[in-house]
């Protein structure tokens, strides 16, 4: 079976291609010079060989680059699909399915004849879902929501991963399915389903921390292992089930080649009750995972920055980014990236973490932050560049949805979310959901070397 490595769109080199930098966490990694011509006939689509397989693995375990197999000896047949429904219609899903199915009804008022399983009363989607799987008979099995509709060719894509056999489940992209009003619009281009176009592995905090079972394929095998989903968690129980593949070795791929389409919620009310859920299971997840839920990823360096310009201390935060610049100028310098790059990375960590910490303030921390920062003149002016920020996204991604609807809309969403979080925290009696995670690192970048 034939390897070939796709570099990430962060992948950049330097010093004759002895220096990678890029990947998710961003990290910096120095080759020797075989190692550098190993990887630069990667790039330009040399097959991988056996005697270079671990370099192969480090870089895609370091997110630099992705695998793509020419063909995989897996097929339709080797999938099971489990449909956990209540209440739904499945006509459309089933008609796009070219595999076997079974069909859990979870408590549906009308029992839904298809069914293999029938909960008399709803157990939610983690027992619906391991009372699926635990009669499936292939080596595969594919999790699917009622609401979902495969696009054609769907399933091959994901399939090729698996010949990988460290790969323990591979996501294909979720995308809204496309409507006319102005709800359908919002999550085409706002559906925290959708994880975008760039391929991915997925780990808490990186790019991909996360991805939903609405669409998941994953082995068996697996599954027994960690037997299934947690059933005591009614929200949150697919991000727990990838972080415990994930904290045991094995990968988790997303694949947006791969598209299944969701239905969007059929009202506003709808779409901010399940934000609102969402955001409950922060401080069950919090419990299980510990810093992989936290709202803010940064260093050190940046969150005092950011401190100290917010409260009004500009000349000392500005200061504290030209040494944080400094040093990883001078730390980067020894694998061979320039001076200016290095100036380059930690301004744009810092710009980066700033994006962060509004992100946290207008959403984990809104029911809290929100009215303290009402009160004094200096906070109401950092809410409004938490709020600039939305407008700023629908400058740069022109969303099918007008700017003053769109912004309210993410405000409203965000909100949602983050009361959902506080009641989270009440509930499990945690702050865990809202503490930032803070590295002591001065810059970007952690610095590895390799052969």
């Amino acid at each position: 079976m034939t390897l070939r490595l796709v570099p990430d769109p962060s992948l950049r080199r330097w010093d004759d291609g002895r220096t990678l930098m890029g990947g998710s966490p961003f990290r910096v990694l120095r080759l020797n010079a075989k190692g550098a011509d190993i990887v630069g006939a990667w790039i330009e689509g040399e097959p991988v060989v056996d005697s270079a397989a671990g370099l192969a693995q480090r870089l895609v375990r370091a997110g630099m680059m992705h695998p793509r197999y020419d063909e995989t000896h897996h097929g339709p047949s080797d999938v099971t699909a489990v449909i956990p429904v209540r209440d739904g219609d499945l006509i459309s899903l089933l008609a796009a399915l070219d595999t076997p199915a079974i069909i859990v009804d979870d408590g549906s008022r009308q029992p839904v004849p298809a069914a293999s399983v029938r909960h008399e009363t709803a157990r939610g989607p983690a027992a619906a879902r391991n009372a699926g799987w635990r009669l499936a008979r292939t080596p595969l099995v594919a999790f699917l929501d009622a609401d979902t509709v495969p696009t054609q060719g769907w399933l091959e894509p994901v399939l090729r991963h698996f010949e990988d056999p460290a790969v323990a489940a591979v996501a294909p992209r979720v995308r809204s399915t496309p409507g006319n009003t102005a709800l359908a619009r919002y999550e085409s281009s706002q559906s925290p389903l959708d994880l975008g176009g760039e391929p991915g592995l997925v780990q808490p905090g990186s790019r991909i921390s996360y991805v939903p079972t609405a669409a998941l394929v994953i082995r068996a095998s697996a599954l027994r292992e960690l037997d299934g989903f947690d059933e005591g968690l009614r929200f949150g129980e697919d991000v727990d089930l990838i972080w415990r593949l994930i904290s045991r070795g094995q990968l988790v791929r997303y694949e947006p080649e791969s598209v299944v389409e969701h239905a969007p919620r059929k009202s506003w009310t709808a779409l901010l009750r399940q934000r609102f859920d969402y955001g409950t299971s922060a401080g069950p997840l919090a419990k299980r995972h510990g810093d992989a839920v936290a709202p803010v990823r940064a260093s050190l360096w940046s969150a005092v920055a950011w401190t100290l310009i917010v409260t009004g201390r500009t000349g000392a935060g500005l200061a504290v980014v030209g040494a944080a610049a400094a040093l990883l100028t001078r730390k980067l310098g020894k694998t061979g990236i320039p001076a200016r790059e290095a100036i380059r990375l930690a301004l744009q960590g810092n710009l980066g973490a700033g994006r962060y910490f509004a992100d946290a303030i207008g959403r984990a921390w809104a029911p809290v932050a929100v009215p303290l920062l009402l009160l004094n003149r200096r906070g109401r002016a950092v809410l409004g560049l938490v709020a600039l920020r939305h407008l700023l996204d629908w400058t740069r991604e022109r969303p099918p949805l007008g700017p003053a609807r769109w912004c309210l809309a993410r405000m409203a969403d965000d909100l949602a979310y983050g009361c959902g979080v506080a009641r989270g925290v009440l509930k499990s009696r945690s702050l865990a959901p809202l503490l930032p995670f803070l590295t002591d690192r001065g810059g970007r970048s952690s610095v590895e070397v390799s052969r």
